[in-house]
């Protein structure tokens, strides 16, 4: 694990995004498209505010979130929503986003028809996770319904999710499909998450799921 320190949440922005769009050129360099992978919340606006106007081939870009609220898109908590307010405008509005939800009533009813969008994505070119306070990454939760199956080798590329913290039923990518990304950021900020950062790399990723993401990852930090 690489970790960077930065005096500031303005300069991890900044960083971080010249670190993204620096990666995502040399992908473009050698292959005809990148997958871009991104949590939601509001933590990366600023990054994703900064990356947004980077001149790079948006249209050769696939962007999708490493997981989901099952909520319909205009919810005030989809994470859909926000990723278009803050990544796909300004020149990555002409990257291709590839969705994670539908009109399906539940994720279990709605996966099947998601998953052939993934046909060509995989392994992710660029992978950017967060963490939350209580170590989960995309919507692996620690206790959660399914989180064993999620983590399994064998897992399949989508998994619905239910966990006490998560709110809303979700669907996540599995720990599989992220942990073979060609190149993983993760990005934290405020001291409590640095010191769960701490504790997770010596973690079971079963208590700590973000731990089983961190050996090859560069983390980029903030208080």
């Amino acid at each position: 694990m690489e970790l960077i320190d930065y005096a500031d949440r303005e300069m991890l922005a900044l960083g971080l995004a010249d670190a993204l769009a620096s990666a995502l050129k040399n992908c473009l360099m050698v292959h005809e498209r990148a997958s871009l992978c991104v949590p939601g919340g509001s933590s990366p606006g600023e990054t994703f505010a900064a990356l947004s106007g980077a001149r790079l081939d948006w249209e050769r870009v696939h962007v999708f979130l490493n997981d989901e609220r099952w909520v319909p898109e205009g919810h005030e908590r989809s994470n859909t929503t926000l990723l278009k307010r803050t990544l796909l405008t300004d020149r990555a509005a002409a990257a291709v986003h590839v969705p994670l939800v539908n009109d399906a009533p539940t994720p279990e009813e709605g996966i099947p028809d998601l998953l052939p969008a993934f046909d060509g994505e995989l392994p992710i070119s660029l992978l950017l996770l967060g963490m939350g306070t209580d170590g989960h990454t995309a919507s692996l939760f620690p206790g959660a319904d399914l989180l064993e199956q999620a983590m399994a080798p064998d897992a399949p590329i989508l998994l619905p999710m239910r966990a006490e913290g998560a709110g809303e039923p979700r669907v996540t990518l599995t720990r599989r499909v992220l942990e073979d990304a060609m190149e993983t950021h993760v990005l934290i900020m405020g001291n409590e998450k640095r010191a769960v950062l701490e504790k997770a790399r010596r973690a079971d990723p079963m208590d700590l799921p973000i731990a089983a993401f961190l050996r090859d990852a560069t983390v980029h930090w903030a208080p």
